[in-house]
């Protein structure tokens, strides 16, 4: 058993090497063992004849893990293994571990092989795999049962081709998996396993089983009114329902959608979100088939779904209110109570500052499939949008509300035609034209719409549109100002030829309007590189033009214009890294500092979670760019830091190699630099100004991230004294990151902040008695609270560290905290959290 303990050890590291990779190439170790395959099942078939029960369970374990780090390896194997199979699960002498082992190998092997590849061997397969369904023993039964499932698939992949005759397997299937869902008295894995087989065996082979599924679906049905299967039967249906055979599901179609509306009411949410996605699959199927009172009570309950509080919930809801819409559209009831239940809802979660994602994508298709059913006038939809994103008297609503709405009525303008888009964007232009509009909020509205339709759509036909949008970039209104920013951009994206020339230009000309100008070439650029992940509509032509002018603007004085036209580059790098990545290269050394941090900050937005054709690129170039954290000037290393920051949280793997290099420079950051403090003369006064205070903290920053991602590649004592130690007793900004880092490190590197545990307590102890000024103004109180808070969360995690108790600065500390009421309510408070 240790040699296969070990082998499948070995399995396990080379399946995690090489995991996340494509393509097996002939360097990795998958390719390796692609080739030693014929050889291992050689031997596994040597061991599977031997008389031990070990040796038998250890082979098959190391089967399953030879499959799982290599899918498909066996297709040309499994042939020689199928006697081994046989053996394990037929012979009397097996035990149920070498059952289970056999089966979990099998379900595994048909799980991730062609179906074709077994087709040979159904026969002497499917004896033995019915015949464990009958065995006394739970675990094999359950394994077996799911290894049926598998079978179900191999036999019939594919509905429109038969490349085996299944039938004869059909009925022997059928009543070896009824047996087991018809007897009640047996272990819930069991019964799960049958009513999830059972609905296979339906779905695959329904055409072959009219005369049962009289006698069977009822047993489903009746699974779902016991609590402890009824989450599995749920499903069971949807399974059916999803089956191309559309199986005649008469007999129980209306006591199960009662059912499943009533579990809508239901507290537990898994049920309510398996009720939703079984609903939506049944209405696809059978909706001519249910009445439209059932459709009006799923309605009423599918309202009491949409809100903020589970927006999961809510968009599973609103996905199945549009299959209704669009299934039942002839049905008056139906618009009735989506008109007077489900319609006020949303537009109650379309103003939550909570809405996006899923929800929002669903609540898009509501309205489009809203408008489209004719059950409601578009003017009528158009006119509710609108009025919704007037402020309330609770004040005005949130950025991420407004974007909602404006989402909603450009889907919803597409949804209703040509005719009706066009008239909107008109009325849209006149809010924006009209001079004596003084409603501010409005025209926000306005701009934010126009930009929405404008991405979906080409408005170029609405002749001089991207000079009105323009013109508000002389709004005295900031939020105005944006908004017109925004909507140029995405009105560009909706025809590059013809606006974004005229966005070049404008960034060439109108030097006052340059930053707004950038942010809508921005929104272009962020575009292409979300929309396409691999193809961009970008010409070269227009990307030569647009890099040349933001090369132009690196040295800008303004900081505002520099981290646009860095966010520009960066995303530019996602859709050309071979352009990009060289020319951002050459600019490391530029003499302007102002470049070489544009540089750095760029390559930070570069470094996104998913994974791109730039990776490879950045992998042996990001040094040259992290190597920027030992320039002279203090805005070029602290973008270098941002940088790293970014790298260790999206992409790992790409700074690891180098951080024995990085961390002492880094570290180096964390500390005071007295050339950083000036003293600033204001006539009665002087005032201290720390130019160091920003980077110090963005340096403890990466450190943190660090501890999450590379915590392998910290040493911590070489760290916490003097570095972690110097932060502790440093600016609030620098504290708040250190109180992270130290509770982080007493909880994964506890011994080396028990080594130094002493002179830790002295800055944390200055911290939790500071007291501001008596005259500070509420800010400032609040701050320092947020500080003591912040520290005693670090010391509670200390606290807890075994053996910390002999440190006598420790106890004192605890002793002064306990003693003393304020402290002692806010220690008890953090601990409990």
């Amino acid at each position: 058993m240790d040699i296969f303990n070990t082998f499948i050890e070995l399995l396990r590291q080379t399946g995690n090497v090489t995991k996340g990779q494509g393509d097996i190439d002939e360097s990795s170790p998958r390719w390796l063992l692609k080739q030693e395959v014929p050889k291992v099942v050689k031997s596994i078939n040597r061991q599977l004849r031997e008389k031990s029960i070990k040796t038998k369970v250890g082979a098959f374990s190391v089967l399953k893990e030879l499959v799982v780090v290599l899918p498909d390896c066996l297709a040309d194997q499994f042939g020689s293994l199928v006697p081994g199979i046989e053996k394990a699960l037929n012979d009397k002498s097996s035990t149920s571990n070498l059952k289970i082992e056999a089966l979990a190998f099998t379900r595994i092997v048909m799980a991730s092989h062609s179906p074709s590849v077994f087709h040979p061997y159904i026969q002497a397969l499917s004896g033995p795999i019915l015949s464990a369904i009958g065995d006394r023993y739970y675990k094999v039964t359950a394994e077996a049962l799911r290894v049926c499932g598998e079978l179900v698939r191999v036999l019939r992949p594919n509905f429109e081709e038969r490349s085996i005759d299944f039938r004869p397997y059909i009925i022997p299937i059928y009543k070896a998996i009824l047996a087991r869902l018809a007897n009640q008295d047996q272990d819930q894995e069991v019964k799960e396993c049958a009513i999830s087989c059972m609905s296979l065996v339906i779905a695959t082979f329904g055409d072959g089983l009219q005369r049962e599924l009289p006698s069977c679906l009822p047993i489903l049905v009746d699974r779902m009114g016991n609590e402890i299967t009824r989450l599995t039967a749920v499903k069971a249906f949807a399974v059916i329902a999803n089956s191309p055979l559309r199986i005649d599901l008469s007999c129980v179609l209306d006591h199960v959608v009662s059912e499943l509306t009533a579990f809508l009411r239901k507290a537990n949410r898994a049920l309510r979100q398996a009720t939703l996605g079984t609903l939506n699959s049944l209405v696809v199927t059978y909706g001519s088939q249910i009445g439209s009172s059932s459709y009006e009570t799923i309605l009423a309950e599918l309202s009491t779904l949409i809100s903020d509080g589970d927006l999961h919930m809510a968009a599973l809801a609103l996905e199945l209110c549009c299959t209704i819409m669009v299934d039942r559209r002839s049905v008056k009831n139906v618009g009735l109570a989506v008109k007077q239940k489900v319609l006020p809802e949303a537009l109650t979660l379309i103003r939550s500052a909570l809405l996006q994602g899923q929800a929002l994508q669903a609540l898009q298709k509501f309205f489009a499939a809203l408008v489209q059913s004719a059950n409601i006038s578009f003017e009528t939809l158009l006119n509710s949008l609108i009025s919704t994103a007037k402020p309330s008297q609770s004040g005005g609503l949130s950025k991420q509300a407004l974007f909602s709405i404006a989402q909603c009525v450009a889907v919803l303008c597409l949804a209703a035609g040509d005719q009706k888009c066009a008239s909107t964007i008109e009325m849209l232009k006149g809010i924006l034209n009209d001079d004596s509009s003084t409603n501010s909020a409005k025209q926000h509205m306005a701009l934010l719409c126009l930009g929405e339709i404008g991405r979906r759509k080409d408005l170029s036909s609405h002749i001089q549109i991207e000079n009105i949008v323009i013109e508000s970039f002389q709004s005295p209104f900031e939020e105005i100002k944006s908004a017109a920013s925004y909507a140029l951009g995405n009105i560009a994206v909706g025809n590059l030829s013809k606006y974004l020339p005229f966005i070049l230009d404008q960034i060439d000309n109108q030097q006052k309007k340059q930053y707004l100008l950038l942010h809508s070439l921005k929104e272009v650029i962020a575009r292409q590189s979300v929309d396409h992940t691999g193809e961009s509509e970008l010409q070269d032509s227009n990307i030569v033009k647009i890099l040349a002018l933001l090369f132009n603007h690196c040295e800008s004085e303004e900081e505002g214009v520099r981290n646009v036209v860095a966010e520009c580059l960066g995303k530019i790098a996602l859709i050309e890294p071979n352009k990009l990545i060289p020319a951002l290269k050459e600019r490391t050394t530029s003499p302007a500092a102002n470049t070489r941090a544009t540089v750095a900050i760029a390559i930070k937005y570069s470094i996104i979670e998913r994974t791109g054709k730039i990776d490879a690129i950045l992998y042996s170039e990001i040094s040259t760019f992290l190597m920027l954290i030992k320039d002279s000037d203090r805005h070029v290393r602290r973008a270098a830091v941002l940088a790293l920051s970014t790298a260790a949280h999206n992409k790992p793997s790409l700074i690891k190699g180098l951080l024995p290099e990085l961390l002492p420079l880094l570290y180096d950051q964390t500390v005071v630099k007295q050339e950083l403090i000036r003293t600033v003369d204001l006539g009665p006064f002087k005032h201290v100004v720390d130019d160091g205070l920003e980077l110090r903290k963005a340096a403890f920053e990466c450190v943190d991230t660090l501890l999450d991602n590379c915590l392998d590649q910290v040493n911590p004592s070489s760290f916490i004294v003097p570095f972690l130690l110097s932060g502790l007793g440093d600016h609030y900004d620098v504290k708040m990151p250190c109180h992270l880092i130290l509770s982080k490190l007493a909880d994964k590197c506890p011994s080396a902040v028990l080594a130094v545990l002493d002179s830790l307590v002295e800055p944390l102890e200055k911290t939790i008695g500071h007291k501001p000024k008596s005259d500070a103004v509420k800010q400032e109180i609040d701050r320092n609270e947020d500080m003591i808070r912040s520290a005693l969360r670090a010391i509670a995690a200390v606290n807890r560290i075994s053996g910390s108790d002999y440190s006598m600065k420790l106890k004192n500390l605890m002793s002064k905290i306990t003693a003393t009421p304020s402290l002692a309510e806010k220690y008890n408070s953090v601990r409990s959290e």
